[in-house]
């Protein structure tokens, strides 16, 4: 059926109909009746025009509802052929096409380089080709890594290639239908202000995209194929960062039908780990994620760990590692006590934090290379337990940052990254060093087994361990829940949620008064009587309940990729106060259970 053949005026009016019905959302026949009429979506018609009149309505309002846009990671959202709130290939062209006239207008002059690298998603590969094509038409040099790599592994790639922008094309840890495109900037970091508004004000002037063909530009030498150079030299920047000592451990790793054996294999055997099992079941590169519960490869989900705690409780081994598909983020599990074949339990990504950051501090300070210049960079959903431990090895935390590595990263440029030595953000995130600016799973699977051999030699336990960086810094406890709100009515739900925390809040939360709300919107703290004051920090749409008690709080924020609002919960007890550990552990974890009821109560109520 030839687009001309088509009525686009009698889809529209059927479109309009059905938003009469309430079926389709206002906002969503806008932007489909762009894509009926504009020359550019002109590919797309038939297919919208047969959803229409088999009036898949609510199809329809998911992939129109609103423009896709750019969160904490990039451009992230469903996969469906068409649609401005899906990833398919006009959205995705339209990314790079954004992305490429935005820098030559920053640098008319050029010459202009481009990097991109991809994972085990579906489309992923087809995604990066048309991303590099797209650039090559547009005159850059592009930088090409030809097999499934890390975001780190891209984000390093850009430094290392002086280019000016970069892409990943991943949707990290989300279900298999996603996918997205992470963008970088010449930093190597992802955009911040004023470049990410920057950039999708240019991709929704985005017209025509011109492509050249993929194959064509890599034997014209405008796409360059730099796997190995890229592999070779990122395996070298993280040896700088291994330490000396034991390495008698066994380790199993999945990379959770991922990227990550590329990295972490190669990795872990250079700095002298012999006994290293890739967990077979999660090996095979596979975006449908076949053998990962529910299919949702994310290490933060301790449902994941099930099956291989139970394979290396039969086998004696000491750790398990995961890493999500792109291998930016690490999840682990070890044996309670030295008992390998006892109970196990896994860390939260707070705690990994602590045992990492706390690890790189005791190994530069015993190095007599630790010193009060130094410094760390959490967020301010991460725990308070590493400012503590920055505080007692007397160096700097810069703890009071937005949600997202990119917010860390822009704190170690802004810095200076000589002197940094440990980022960190609760959802799993870590890094060493200055060779990139993105978290890096490789890297911290490599701390995490060199701390775990230095654990075990002097007979403990990773948990043991733990606990005993609770007796010294103070009891921490902290808990994530998201609360999904699905659909075209997902983003009026979560701004009434939010407007009413500002405007109605609770009075208390598991049982603790609220001191004040710190509004990171207004800047403003509110206090219960009425009254408000300034202070100083970063501008986003977070709330912090902070209670009477020190250490005790809840954060809330909207999600930046996807629809659901988040509560960050915390419970602290001073070292001082310390009695039986076990005990004041469950008291903390009935605590935030307490958070948890109220916060689910306030959401449910709006």
């Amino acid at each position: 059926m030839a687009n001309t053949a088509i009525d686009t005026n009698k889809y529209i009016e059927l479109a309009q109909q059905a938003q009469t019905e309430e079926k389709i959302s206002a906002s969503a026949v806008e932007n489909l009746k762009d894509w009926l009429t504009e020359p550019k979506y002109a590919a797309y018609v038939p297919e919208i025009a047969e959803h229409i009149d088999q009036q898949k309505w609510q199809k329809l309002d998911d992939v129109f509802w609103t423009v896709i846009p750019f969160g904490t990671g990039g451009r992230r959202g469903r996969m469906y052929p068409f649609g401005s709130n899906a990833i398919n290939a006009r959205t995705m062209g339209e990314s790079a096409q954004g992305l490429a006239d935005y820098v030559k207008e920053v640098k008319p002059e050029g010459p202009w380089k481009f990097a991109i690298a991809y994972d085990t998603r579906h489309r992923s590969r087809e995604f990066a080709e048309l991303c590099a094509g797209i650039m090559v038409a547009n005159d850059f040099e592009v930088f090409f890594i030809d097999q499934y790599r890390s975001t780190p592994e891209l984000s390093y790639l850009v430094r290392l290639k002086e280019c000016d922008c970069g892409i990943m094309v991943t949707a990290s840890h989300n279900p298999p239908s996603d996918n997205a495109v992470k963008v970088y900037w010449s930093s190597g970091a992802q955009l911040i202000p004023p470049h990410d508004k920057a950039v999708i004000g240019k991709v929704d002037q985005v017209n025509e995209i011109e492509v050249a063909d993929f194959d064509q530009a890599v034997a014209d030498g405008k796409i360059h194929i730099v796997t190995e150079e890229a592999d070779a030299a990122l395996l070298a920047e993280h040896l700088k960062h291994s330490f000396d000592g034991p390495r008698d451990l066994k380790v199993i790793y999945s990379p959770l039908h991922g990227v990550g054996e590329a990295n972490v294999k190669t990795l872990l055997e250079a700095v002298g780990f012999k006994s290293l099992e890739i967990y077979e079941p999660h090996r095979e590169p596979n975006g449908d994620f076949p053998n990962v519960p529910g299919h949702v490869s994310n290490p933060e989900n301790v449902k994941i760990f099930d099956a291989i705690i139970e394979h290396a409780q039969s086998n004696g081994s000491d750790l398990i590692m995961a890493t999500d598909p792109d291998c930016d983020r690490l999840g682990a599990a070890a044996p309670v006590t030295t008992d390998t074949s006892g109970p196990w339990a896994t860390f939260n990504g707070n705690q990994l934090g602590v045992l990492l950051a706390d690890f790189v501090m005791e190994k530069r300070r015993a190095a007599g290379n630790l010193d009060p210049d130094n410094f760390v960079v959490t967020t301010l959903v991460t725990t308070l337990m590493i400012k503590r431990a920055c505080d007692d090895y007397g160096i700097k935390c810069h703890y009071e940052n937005l949600v997202g590595f990119k917010w860390i990263c822009s704190v170690v440029d802004r810095e200076g990254p000589d002197e940094f030595i440990f980022g960190t953000e609760e959802s799993h995130g870590y890094l060493v060093g200055k060779y990139c600016r993105d978290k890096d799973g490789a890297v911290a699977c490599m701390l995490m087994s060199q701390l775990a051999a230095e654990v075990k030699a002097k007979g403990k336990s990773l948990h043991e361990h733990m606990d005993d960086l609770y007796r010294k810094y103070g009891l921490h406890a902290e808990r994530l829940i998201n609360i999904q709100m699905e659909g075209s009515d997902g983003m009026k739900r979560m701004e009434r949620l939010m407007k009413k925390f500002r405007s109605d809040p609770p009075k208390s939360i598991g049982g603790l008064e609220i001191k004040c709300v710190r509004d990171f919107d207004s800047l403003k703290r509110n206090f219960p009587d009425g009254k408000s004051d300034s202070f100083e920090g970063p501008v986003g749409n977070l709330l912090i309940f902070d209670t009477t008690e020190e250490g005790n709080y809840v954060a809330a924020r909207p999600s930046g990729t996807e629809p659901k609002v988040k509560f960050y919960m915390f419970g602290y007890l001073p070292k001082e106060e310390i009695g039986d550990l076990e005990s004041d552990k469950l008291n903390l974890q009935k605590r935030l259970d307490a958070y948890a009821a109220d916060m689910q109560a306030f959401a449910d109520s709006v």
